[in-house]
């Protein structure tokens, strides 16, 4: 098959598709009895686990205590026994590495003895550690080629679980990975370090207002946004396989401007689809709840439940991954990249997230007494604060280069880091500035631990679909979060720079108690302090309009519009001294991440650089060429027939038009792979400097010759499937 008519293939077997008629059975039992059924979950151990090791396994999942072996090898032959009864014939220590997706390496259970046969074994060492090469992985020089060795440690905290296949089934693991000199070269290990973090903070907080919880966890649930498009789609377009991205496509006649497809009807082929990704996800336990149409054309979205923040990362990964593997089982394609097709809405992750005691109690949700009024605001007020200090640091948790492309666009929010309160919350925030005792919009007095403050409802204000950071009732949702990213670096440096505010708070209060001071008053003094210098970074208005950033950049809020810019903000003083007290980062792991963000940068951009001239050279101006001839052996016809005098003038100029824009696409191709040969000097910073100033506007200048060629050469002649046949053809 020619690249010419590769398109019009994809066309036709797309318009071609039909169901193979098989459906996914109904679930064989409710929800309820089917729902964790692949999970080694609280449940299972509790049955299968002598008494005395299942509670020596909560008292390490619940309070951190250390497992021994014993333990560890009963728990093993348990796990291994579960596995085995599912099918599993193999289980791997399942991680996730600084790509920012998933390892596995997977072991069998079989052992042969010195008999010539074989038994199934799995210990509690093998349970507890395993050791993957760690020079393959990205680490940021943490790790060299000839220092291969790498750890992956268990994390009891997140049930194992059964990753089906065809074939068999495997046991997963989840674990934590680690060099050989200790560092973290994972997502997981500084989540967990950043959640012991935020905990030992909070307790002391929660403490002085007479609480005895002696734990808290940050809780998410992030809103997973998401293309699918029909894989011959996919598969005739070099740009989506590699890059994950459109690289070339001109704005088709329709877009999204109806705005008719945000909650419409769910087409039949991709609400097949759904309904089985959410099968497989209930098996794993993972709490998808809503599911629906977003704004773009072939854009969907779905939702969980509130979980633990740990496993509610491990179980996004999941959702990620299940949804990619159905997708395909129903001819489809998921594209989880930022800004898979320009000129519509972006896919984001909205990250929701709160901080909830052992006791079951969200911290970030209003009571309905004087006690727990003074508690929410003073917890309100660390985040509010904690924004105020590290926005920086919460727009470098959010820095890819698919997020460039995003943020700020289309209804994703800008990349200047802003808190959005609504109208109620604001009014009493702007009272507790000024002293408080005045009346609120809801009616009544507020007067910190002492009058009771109205209660606030869940839906306490309108929404703002353009701030980065909105209080929505009971949580904040960071919505800038990519949605390919990982979860937990933003959770990262969330948990931390708040766990610093709460240090403050703590610590200023266990004085002024110490002192002899009332600890209403004194509360009822600190946080106007808190506000009056945290409110540069509240902002209720258009995220979008000039007169914010205008505004933005009087109050001293960085607008870091591009991730070259953010990431040197991982590596001030500032940022090393805030992980490395809370034990989150070390100086070195900062430094790694640093270097591993700017390389996949710097990788990121050649990858779209070389397939930009691939596709260019190969596809687009071949195709334009062929056109060109057409045209002029038209032309050519009409004068061998009848003279010159007879060719239309308007002929002429198309084929001038044509040549035209056919030597622009040349010569910028010629430029960008000019770019691309050159090498920049100096270190990784200066290379991404590089890629983002001189070889992005070349391929800029590379796609707007060849969408104006789109929009020129005949439709039989184009190689590459359009927006309007991508998005629009089901």
């Amino acid at each position: 098959m020619g690249h010419s008519n590769a398109r019009q293939s994809a066309v036709a077997a797309v318009t071609a598709w039909k169901s193979n008629g098989s459906r996914v059975p109904a679930l064989a039992k409710g929800i309820v009895e089917y729902y964790g059924t692949n999970v080694f979950s609280d449940k299972v151990m509790q049955e299968r686990l002598p008494d005395k090791v299942y509670k020596a396994l909560r008292d390490t999942i619940k309070k951190g205590a250390p497992l021994d072996g014993t333990v560890a090898d009963s728990v093993a032959e348990a796990m291994r026994d579960w596995a085995i009864e599912k099918g599993a014939t193999h289980y791997t220590h399942w991680f996730q590495p600084m790509t920012g997706l998933t390892a596995e390496k997977h072991d069998s259970f079989l052992a042969p003895n010195d008999n010539g046969e074989a038994i199934l074994e799995f210990s509690g060492k093998e349970l507890v550690r395993g050791e993957p090469d760690a020079s393959s992985f990205p680490s940021g020089g943490i790790r060299a080629t000839f220092e291969a060795r790498g750890y992956t440690a268990w994390d009891p905290t997140s049930p194992a679980f059964i990753l089906e296949n065809p074939n068999g089934t495997i046991l997963c693991i989840p674990t934590a990975f680690c060099s050989w000199t200790g560092e973290a070269l994972d997502k997981k290990t500084p989540l967990l370090r950043s959640i012991e973090a935020l905990s030992k903070q909070a307790v002391r907080v929660l403490k002085l207002f007479g609480s005895k919880s002696t734990q808290v966890s940050t809780t998410a649930g992030p809103e997973q946004e998401y293309f699918l498009i029909d894989k011959n789609f996919y598969h005739a377009r070099p740009d989506l396989i590699n890059a994950g991205r459109t690289l070339f496509g001109a704005k088709p006649p329709k877009g999204q401007e109806m705005e008719d497809h945000y909650f419409g009807a769910i087409p039949e082929r991709v609400l097949a689809c759904m309904l089985e990704s959410e099968q497989e996800l209930y098996k794993l336990a993972v709490p998808v709840k809503t599911r629906h149409n977003e704004v773009a054309p072939s854009q969907y979205e779905l939702a969980p439940i509130f979980e633990s923040a740990n496993i509610a990362t491990d179980h996004n990964m999941l959702v990620m991954e299940t949804m990619k593997r159905v997708a395909d089982r129903y001819g489809l394609t998921l594209l989880l990249h930022e800004k898979p097709f320009a000129g519509v809405n972006g896919s984001g992750k909205h990250l929701n997230w709160s901080m909830s005691d052992d006791e079951g109690n969200n911290l970030l949700k209003p009571g309905d007494t004087p006690h727990d009024n003074a508690q929410f605001l003073v917890f309100l007020a660390a985040v509010i604060k904690a924004v105020s200090k590290h926005g920086d640091l919460l727009r470098a948790a959010i820095a890819t280069p698919a997020n460039d492309h995003r943020l700020g666009a289309n209804e994703a929010p800008p990349a200047i880091i802003s808190i959005f309160l609504g109208d109620m919350l604001q009014d009493i925030i702007d009272q507790i500035e000024k002293g408080g005792a005045k009346s609120t919009k809801a009616g009544g007095t507020m007067q910190i631990g002492v009058t009771i403050l109205p209660t606030l409802p869940r839906d306490a204000g309108d929404r703002n679909r353009t701030s980065p950071f909105a209080f929505t009732g009971n949580k904040f949702e960071f919505r800038a979060v990519g949605s390919s990213q990982s979860i937990a670096g933003p959770q990262v440096v969330l948990n931390t720079i708040v766990a610093e505010t709460l240090d403050e708070i703590a610590t200023h209060l266990e004085a002024a108690i110490k002192a002899g001071k009332d600890f209403n008053t004194e509360i009822q003094a600190m946080l106007p302090k808190i506000i009056a210098e945290s409110k540069k970074v509240i902002f209720n208005g258009d995220g979008y309009s000039a007169a914010w950033h205008a505004e933005a950049e009087k109050r001293g809020l960085p607008n870091k519009r591009n991730c070259v810019d953010s990431l040197p903000d991982l590596i001030t003083p500032k940022s090393i001294a805030l992980f490395c007290k809370y034990g989150v980062f070390s100086e070195r792991e900062l430094h790694s991440r640093y270097e591993i963000l700017l390389e996949n940068y710097i990788k990121t951009i050649n990858i779209e650089a070389g397939l930009t001239s691939q596709i260019a050279t190969k596809q687009i101006l071949p195709a334009s060429l062929r056109y060109q001839a057409e045209v002029a052996l038209s032309i050519s016809a009409v004068k061998a027939a009848a003279g010159d005098a007879a060719v239309p003038s308007t002929q002429k100029a198309i084929l001038a038009d044509l040549t035209k824009t056919i030597d622009e696409l040349y010569t910028a191709i010629g430029k960008l792979n000019a770019a691309v040969d050159h090498h920049a000097e100096g270190d990784s910073l200066s290379h991404a400097k590089y890629s983002r100033d001189v070889i992005i506007p070349a391929m800029n200048a590379v796609r707007t010759a060849a969408d104006k060629l789109e929009s020129t050469v005949a439709d039989d002649l184009w190689p590459l499937p359009t927006y309007q046949e991508m998005l629009f053809i089901k």
